[in-house]
């Protein structure tokens, strides 16, 4: 299975009133960075967006996936229209052996160690944290020194100022919502505007991962 944390390091949430050609949208945030998107079911017509992209051959170096993916249907649903990744606010036990059967990553949400360290044996390679600004990035620095193994996504108030932060907590990638896919963007096509908020983030989380990398052992 491909891992939609890597190597960008984001993962962008779309979350609508309306319904979309993805097409553009993902085309613009590929273009600053982005290789993997989050088109939640509750965007109007998600399903069918996915399906007309996919019919389009995708967009080349993006994974598209969907978000709130509440039970087995949905997600046999979401595959089927070519969803390469799904997440889930909680733990869905349904959700994930519908995935894991068919080799498609599953991200479920989790918010207590208890939760974390559960979607983890259950078989979840990547655990949502949501909602992250509940509890910000020194929780998940303390959550993971005694789980160093958990491979935990930051998810829900993620904002540039904190995506750093985060990383620098241990998070394998941050999944950010209107920060970066703001509606008003969307809705005006600024998919210029749209790839710079993309390429900001993309920024941050490589240079995170540097500061890591440099950092005494």
């Amino acid at each position: 299975m491909i891992d939609p944390t890597l190597p960008g390091g984001v993962i962008a949430v779309v979350r609508l009133p309306e319904a979309i050609d993805l097409g553009p949208l993902a085309e613009a945030l590929s273009a600053g960075g982005v290789t993997a998107v989050e088109i939640t079911l509750t965007t109007p017509g998600a399903v069918a967006s996915l399906g007309e992209l996919t019919a389009k051959g995708g967009v080349s170096g993006c994974l598209v996936g969907a978000g709130t993916v509440l039970d087995e249907r949905a997600a046999r649903d979401v595959i089927a229209a070519g969803a390469r990744f799904v997440v889930s606010p909680t733990l869905e036990l349904g959700v994930l052996r519908c995935c894991r059967d068919r080799h498609v990553p599953c991200i479920p949400g989790a918010l207590t160690p208890t939760e974390l360290l559960g979607a983890s044996r259950a078989g979840a390679s990547l655990v949502k944290l949501f909602p992250a600004s509940a509890v910000g990035p020194r929780y998940l620095r303390e959550v993971l020194a005694p789980l160093p193994s958990l491979r935990v996504v930051p998810s829900g108030g993620v904002s540039l100022e904190t995506t750093s932060d985060w990383i620098r907590a241990g998070a394998v990638a941050v999944s950010v919502g209107s920060a970066l896919v703001s509606p008003s963007l969307v809705r005006d096509g600024a998919w210029d505007q749209l790839t710079a908020r993309a390429r900001a983030f993309v920024d941050a989380v490589a240079d995170a991962r540097r500061q890591i990398a440099a950092a005494p052992a």
